[in-house]
This record gives structure tokens, C-alpha cells and sequence, in this order.
């Protein structure tokens, strides 16, 4: 066995020999110098951070511009640095201070060796806990079916360990199948780009459904004509806009007016006495603070720009219900960015307030509230035409008289009987739907953007008829969520909306708003007028009833 030695020079003459020092004192010396260095950095580390915080809120507060630097400040800056590059070298990353590593020296570089050094010893495998790999993947899609069925591979897995969206959807599909032991057959999975959906539209996919989309228009909207693209797989919908969208164009046309561009989202707070949550409402609505808080929320998104903030109390509970901008989104995700951007700026003032959830259902989304439909939520539209006498009896087959009357009596007074809630409109939510399913939009959002009132008036001497849709919540978006699909992306193409407007942000999303509420028009009027000449019954029998023999299909 070698033994390793340091070949000792002899001191020059006339010099004593220095008393040989003891290593253990050495090390013992070591750890104290660095508890004492690794103190100083943490502690500057901390203390200069929270110096350049309190004077970042404060200058936000007085619209300080934050690139303009104080003496004291850039001192900070500067030690906040030094103690980061410290700290991390301290915790092993060393990739910062490697170029200076690597031109040190090492204490034995001036020590001639007669003998090789020996290795450095590596930790013991037994003392590291073990990394069990996931076992690998059979070859064939029969085993790897097997394996799904049996639980040995999850099947939420099979896209990001197979590679192959197309492959792992058709997998999982036969196991699907032989785990509920029922066909799917009927359900297509070739033909369909799952790519696209992975990780943004849909998990675990087993196929697609097949939706028809018909056509139309043309809808004479603002002096453009549209063609209104409509998802739906009910009879005589799509040929009753249609035939709503004839009569408006023969007549001139319709005009529409955006009120509102506004998404909402409200969390929930909760302080430890009523009192306490009603100082946060004052504060929120105290319009010398607006500014701040506005400076806060829009850092979330270059697009996102606060418009409004409504606060309501329940005892010890405060909801704050944010609007803003999002433009040519839907929005959502960029509202609670936002929202929690304002919520963690508020925790200094307020550090009592306890977060119960970024939404406390005052925003409201996806469901039937008073909120949305008196303060409005995403775009707020109303659409208005004039139909002429001979247009009404020659497309509508009706007169002005029986639908003002109809429109009184079923949108209005039979509404209200039935205690709706935004409801108060023939079938604005079939509109709503098929243009959302063709577009991309969320189809739940049809609950609250199907809030329309539907209004009829003869004018010119009683002898044109007046129609007017409002929608105080249309929800839509031109980019994101489902309409970069290719199928949906044609769609909203098809209506010269698609993604992103470059002019003007949000002009895409806005016309969207107006298009659809130009269809609900539409349809609002040829309905109405199919019940008041009795031919809503005939017309369904018609168009909506299926000659097949659905048991022999079914079988």
C-alpha cells in the first residue's frame, strides 16, 4: 500500500523553524470563521431586500417613476447582488463564481509528489434514497393495453411516455372499452389532430365528436355582411337564423353598440371581525387608491388593464369583484393573475386578511346571477333593426301587431311569471350555443351569455316593426382555449376574427360580441314569428324529425 507524503524544503538559513501548528486547531478555527461570514451575508441579504421592497411599494404609492435610483438605494442593489452571488456559492450553486474556480490554485499545486493521488471517495449507494425508473413500455399495443387495463401503467401517462398523441389516444380507447366491457364504435378517433389538444383542450382523449355546422346569412351587421357559422345538431335552428338574417337584410340591415368590455373575477377574503373587512371595502373603494391598485393588477398582462373594483360584505367575509380588459381573450386566466397580484400587495397593509379563494362566485362565472345581468360581464352588446311592414308579411309571414303583442306577452310578462333570470328572450341560448361550439368559446360560458332581454316596438305609424336584443354578458375570446384548433379556427376565419388583432387589441373579440348578438337577433326574430303564425309545430315536424329506423342503426 503507497502511503502519501509531503516532501518538506528546508528553511533558508539563519531562519528558525517555526513551531508546527496543530491541525485540529486549524479546522476547529475554519467553521467559526465561516458561521460568522455566512451570518453577515444573511443577514444583509435579508435586511437590504426588505429596504428595497418598502421603497418599491412606496413608490408606487406616490407614482415614482422605479428605474430612478437614490445613492442608498443603488448601495442596496449592489450589496442585495454581492450577497446572492455569496449565498448561492454557499449552497453549491457555483456555476456564477466558476471561471474564478477554476483559476485558483489548489494548496498542493506547489508540492512535488512521487505517487499518484488517490481517488476521492464517493458517498455510499446504500446512504441515497433510491430512484426506482418507471418500468419501460412494452413494444406491441396489445401488451400496453394489457398493461393499462391492469394498472400497471396509469393512463394518463401514455401520451408523455409513448411520445405519440394519436397512438396513446387509440390505446386507451380499446382499454376503455374492455374495462367498461362496451362498445364505442360509433365514436371516430382517426382524422383528428390530437397534438393540438394535449396539455390545453382536453385529457385523456379516447376520440371526437362530430358536430355539423351549417351557415347562416348573409347577416347585414353595422353595414358588413357575415356569414354566421353555427354548431348545432338541432332541426330548423340554423334555417331560422337564416331566414331572421333575410329579413334584416332586405330591410337595411341591423346596428349594434359594445356598452362594456369588461371580465370580472372576485375572491373571498375573511378578516377576524366585520370591522376590520368593512376598512378593506373602504379601502378598495376610495378612489384615491385606484391608481395603485390599478398599477399592480395590469402587471399581469400587457393587455390586461383594471377598470373596476365592487366590494360586498357577509359579516367577517369580504368579496371584491375585479374588472378589466383582456383584450381579444376571454380572459379569465389573465383576470386572476391579476387579482392575485392586488390580493399579495394588499397583505402588507392588511396582514390579518386571510384568502379563503381567488373566486368566491361573486364574479359570477358559469352560472345564472343578478350581478351579471345588471353590472354586465365580459362584453355588454345591444343590437337593434327596423323590418319593414312587407318584409314581415312576405319572409315572416306574420304582422307587426302579432309580434309586439307575442313578444309582450311570452318574452316579458311570461318571463317574469316564471321568475326568470335574464331569461326574458324567445331562444337566444340556441343562438349562443352553436356559434360558440363552431368558434372555440367555453360552452359552459353560454349560461350567463344567453342573458337577453328581447324587445318589440312598431314604429313609422305603427307600420314597421322595432326589435332589439341587449346581452349585458357575452363572453368571448379570439385566441386562446379552443379556438386555435383547426376546425374552430376556420370558423372564426370564416367571420374575419381570428386570433389576435393586430390595430387595435381586443377589436377581434369586440366584433365577435357584436356578431354573435346579430345572430341572436336573428333568430329571435324568425322564432317569434313562426309562433305567432303557427308555424313552429309544422316547421319542427319537418325539419326536425328523423325517417330512419334509429334501432337498426343503434344495433
Amino acid at each position: 500500500m503507497e502511503v502519501r507524503r509531503r516532501v518538506l524544503r528546508p528553511a533558508p538559513a539563519g531562519e528558525p523553524l517555526k513551531p508546527k501548528q496543530d491541525p485540529n486547531s486549524q479546522q476547529q478555527q475554519q467553521p467559526q470563521q465561516s458561521y460568522l461570514t455566512n451570518a453577515v451575508f444573511f443577514g444583509l441579504f435579508f435586511s437590504v431586500a426588505y429596504f428595497l421592497l418598502h421603497r418599491w411599494r412606496e413608490k408606487i404609492r406616490t407614482s415614482t417613476p422605479l428605474h430612478v435610483v437614490t445613492l442608498s438605494e443603488m448601495a442596496a442593489i449592489v450589496s442585495l447582488i454581492a450577497s446572492v452571488v455569496y449565498l448561492m456559492a454557499f449552497f453549491g450553486i457555483t456555476f456564477i463564481l466558476h471561471p474564478f474556480l477554476n483559476s485558483r490554485s489548489s494548496p498542493d499545486d506547489d508540492i512535488d509528489l512521487d505517487i499518484p493521488k488517490l481517488p476521492v471517495p464517493t458517498p455510499c449507494p446504500a446512504a441515497l434514497p433510491p430512484k426506482l425508473p418507471p418500468p419501460p413500455l412494452p413494444h406491441h399495443d396489445e401488451d400496453i393495453v394489457l398493461a393499462v387495463v391492469s394498472g400497471s401503467i396509469p393512463s394518463y401517462s401514455l401520451e408523455s411516455r409513448l411520445g405519440d398523441s394519436h397512438r396513446a389516444a387509440s390505446i386507451r380507447r380499446e382499454a376503455v372499452e374492455r374495462i367498461t366491457g362496451r362498445s364505442i364504435q360509433g365514436l371516430p378517433v382517426e382524422g383528428f389532430d390530437y397534438d393540438s389538444i394535449l396539455g390545453q383542450c382536453c385529457e385523456m382523449p379516447i376520440g371526437f365528436v362530430q358536430i355539423p355546422v351549417g351557415v347562416a346569412g348573409p347577416l347585414l351587421l353595422d353595414g358588413k355582411e357575415y356569414t354566421v357559422p353555427m354548431a348545432t345538431t338541432e332541426g330548423c335552428l340554423v334555417a331560422s337564423t337564416n331566414r331572421g338574417c333575410k329579413a334584416i337584410h332586405v330591410s337595411g340591415g341591423a346596428s349594434s353598440m359594445l356598452l362594456r368590455d369588461a371580465m370580472t373575477r372576485a375572491p373571498v377574503v375573511r378578516f377576524n371581525s366585520a370591522k376590520r373587512a368593512s376598512q378593506l371595502k373602504f379601502y378598495l373603494e376610495d378612489p384615491l387608491n385606484f391608481d395603485s391598485l390599478a398599477v399592480v393588477f395590469n402587471k399581469s398582462s400587457r393587455f390586461a388593464r383594471l377598470q373596476d373594483i365592487k366590494a360586498a360584505i357577509a359579516g367577517k367575509n369580504l368579496y371584491i369583484r375585479f374588472s378589466c380588459t383582456t383584450g381579444d381573450a376571454m380572459g379569465m386566466n389573465m383576470v386572476s393573475k391579476g387579482v392575485q397580484n392586488v390580493l399579495t400587495f394588499l397583505q402588507s397593509d392588511f396582514p390579518d386578511m386571510d384568502v379563503i379563494g381567488i373566486s368566491g362566485n361573486f364574479c359570477s362565472d358559469k352560472k345564472a346571477a343578478a350581478v351579471n345581468w345588471i353590472e354586465g360581464r365580459g362584453k355588454s352588446v345591444v343590437c337593434e333593426a327596423v323590418i319593414k311592414e312587407e318584409v314581415v308579411k312576405k319572409v315572416l309571414k306574420t304582422s307587426v301587431e302579432a309580434l309586439v303583442e307575442l313578444n309582450m306577452l311570452k318574452n316579458l310578462t311570461g318571463s317574469a311569471m316564471a321568475g326568470a333570470l335574464g331569461g326574458f328572450n324567445a331562444h337566444a341560448s340556441n343562438i349562443v350555443s352553436a356559434v360558440y361550439l363552431a368558434t372555440g368559446q367555453d360552452p359552459a360560458q353560454n349560461v350567463e351569455s344567453s342573458h337577453c332581454i328581447t324587445m318589440m316596438e312598431a314604429v313609422n305609424d305603427g307600420k314597421d316593426l322595432h326589435i332589439s336584443v341587449t346581452m349585458p354578458s357575452i363572453e368571448v375570446g379570439t385566441v386562446g382555449g379552443g379556438t386555435q384548433l383547426a376546425s374552430q379556427s376556420a370558423c372564426l376565419n370564416l367571420l374575419g376574427v381570428k386570433g389576435a388583432s393586430k390595430e387595435s387589441p381586443g377589436a377581434n373579440s369586440r366584433l365577435l360580441a357584436t356578431i354573435v348578438a346579430g345572430s341572436v337577433l336573428a333568430g329571435e326574430l324568425s322564432l317569434m314569428s313562426a309562433i305567432a303564425a303557427g308555424q313552429l309545430v309544422n316547421s319542427h315536424m319537418k325539419y326536425n324529425r328523423s325517417s330512419k329506423d334509429i334501432t337498426k342503426i343503434a344495433s
